[in-house]
This record gives C-alpha cells, sequence and structure tokens, in this order.
C-alpha cells in the first residue's frame, strides 16, 4: 500500500513537472503537485500491520511500549517509524549435534532438534527493544543445547533416546531457561521435536555384546531347563518301576520263562529246591 501511494505521488509530481514545462496550465500544474504531495505524505503516514504481527512504533528513535495492533494505523511522516514484529508459532531448527550425558554417565547425542516458540504481542515493544538482533538470538543454540544436556543428564539410559519422554522435559527445561533470561510470559515454547538421538559407538557396541551374552544365557538356562526335566522324567521312570518289582512278580516272570526241566548239577551236590514255587504242591 505505502509503496502503491508513494508511486503515485511520484508520477503526480512528475507530471506537474511536465505540465510545468509548457507555462500555460497552471491550474493543471498546481493539481497535480498538490495531489503528488499529499500522496507522497500519505505513503509516509499509513500503514498496514497484517494479521498475527504488532507493530512497534519508534519516534526520532524512541521507542513506544504501547504495542500498534494490526491493521491501519497512522504515525507523523518522516518522524515516526513502525516495525512490524512477527507473533505467530516460529520454527527454529538447530543442525548440530548436541553432546551430553545420561544420569549412567553414557554419552549420548542429539541432532536436528526443532524448536517451535511465539513472542507474546503485548511484549513485542519490550523485544524490539532490549533484545539486539532478536530474529536470530531469541532462542539461541546455547540457550537450547543448555536444556537438552540438563535432561539428559536425569535420565537413565533406557529413557534418553525415548523421544515421547525427551521432547517434554526438554519443552520444560527451555522454557524455563528462557522465563530466567527474559522473564515470564514474553516468549512461549509451544513444542521442542527432536529427530535424532543416539549413544556412542563405543556404548552402542557394549549393549549388542551383552545383549549377545544375554541371549546365550537364556539359551543356556533353556537347555539345562530340559535337561533337568529329562533326567527328572527318567528317575521318576525308575522309581515306577523299582516299585512295581516285587517277589511275586519275579516268581511270575521266572514261572513264565520256565521250561518245566530241573537245573542240572554235578560235583555230587543236591538238586536245587523248588518247591516253594508251588504252594499248591506242599
Amino acid at each position: 500500500m505505502n509503496w502503491i501511494l508513494l508511486i503515485a505521488g511520484v508520477i503526480a509530481v512528475g507530471a506537474a513537472l511536465f505540465v510545468l514545462s509548457y507555462r500555460t496550465q497552471k491550474t493543471v500544474y498546481l493539481s497535480c503537485l498538490v495531489v503528488g504531495a499529499l500522496l507522497i505524505v500519505a505513503s509516509q503516514s499509513l500503514v498496514v500491520i497484517k494479521t498475527g504481527y504488532t507493530g512497534v512504533r519508534q519516534t526520532f528513535g524512541q521507542i513506544s511500549e504501547q504495542p500498534v495492533q494490526n491493521g491501519f494505523n497512522l504515525k507523523v511522516p518522516f518522524i515516526q517509524k513502525i516495525e512490524s514484529v512477527n507473533n505467530k508459532l516460529q520454527d527454529k531448527t538447530f543442525e548440530e549435534q548436541i553432546w551430553g550425558e545420561t544420569a549412567n554417565r553414557t554419552a549420548i547425542w542429539y541432532q536436528n532438534i526443532v524448536v517451535t516458540y511465539q513472542i507474546q504481542p503485548e511484549k513485542s515493544a519490550w523485544i524490539y527493544a532490549n533484545v539486539a538482533d532478536y530474529k536470530e538470538s531469541l532462542v539461541s543454540s546455547a540457550i537450547v543445547a543448555s536444556a537438552v544436556k540438563s535432561t539428559s543428564a536425569s535420565l537413565q539410559d533406557a529413557d534418553a533416546t525415548n523421544r515421547g519422554t525427551v521432547e517434554p522435559l526438554v519443552r520444560e527445561t527451555l522454557q524455563k531457561s528462557i522465563d530466567d533470561k527474559y522473564g515470564a510470559g514474553v516468549i512461549e515454547i509451544n513444542k521442542v521435536v527432536i529427530n535424532s538421538a543416539d549413544f556412542e559407538d563405543s556404548y552402542k557396541n557394549a549393549i549388542a555384546e551383552k545383549q549377545k551374552a544375554q541371549l546365550a544365557y537364556e539359551q543356556q538356562e533353556i537347555e539345562n531347563r530340559k535337561n533337568i526335566e529329562k533326567a527328572n522324567a527318567d528317575a521318576e521312570a525308575n522309581r515306577k518301576l523299582q516299585e512295581s518289582i516285587s517277589p511275586e512278580v519275579l516268581q511270575k516272570q521266572f514261572l513264565d520263562k520256565w521250561n518245566g526241566e530241573l537245573p542240572k548239577v554235578s560235583g555230587g551236590q543236591s538238586i536245587m529246591d523248588i518247591s516253594s514255587l508251588f504252594p499248591a504242591a506242599q
């Protein structure tokens, strides 16, 4: 809008100068000159603040604490200036690796962290006046790294790579750090997303070896149980067999296998007495 008014004003002034060269159309000349001047002044007096933004008014470099709301706003031309501050949700990505330690003193890194934040509209003027290069430095890599390291140091190894656990805790820690730096209610940390997280290679190798050892141990335990169960089954079968063997059973087995002939002996020894095997014949 401002550029349109400015261009129109310049064209009107140019037209006035063109008409002036003919020295006859003074009325037209004055009309074009006045319209052009008014348009140029209007281009420097009217400011449109878009939805989702607030304006910060400066008068001779002095910043007003009262934010300028979105929509059409007037300012004193050539004296005042109104700058827009973004109050929408904004994402800032930190691609570098951030190394830390878990509560178990295990080295771990996080990478490609996305922080979603929002400048509160009523604090736009304060941010503009007090934070140098606020668009880049408001949420710095140093403060994010500190929040990540503090969070990882409070977590056990099993939780340190769990995004559902880590991300909300980093957001809370980062919000506290931001509040300590700028004051409460200035910037809201809406969300933190951690796209990559892992332990150092030596730890991963140790975990792999531990898992292999655990698997071998479990397999050996299964074999041991099988052997114990087999031994118990054999012992039970032997016990039952021993319990089933009685003198009567042995006698029956002997008679079942006897062919009716008496044992034959030599050397003057007497024939073996087997009459006890035939109780009915006694």
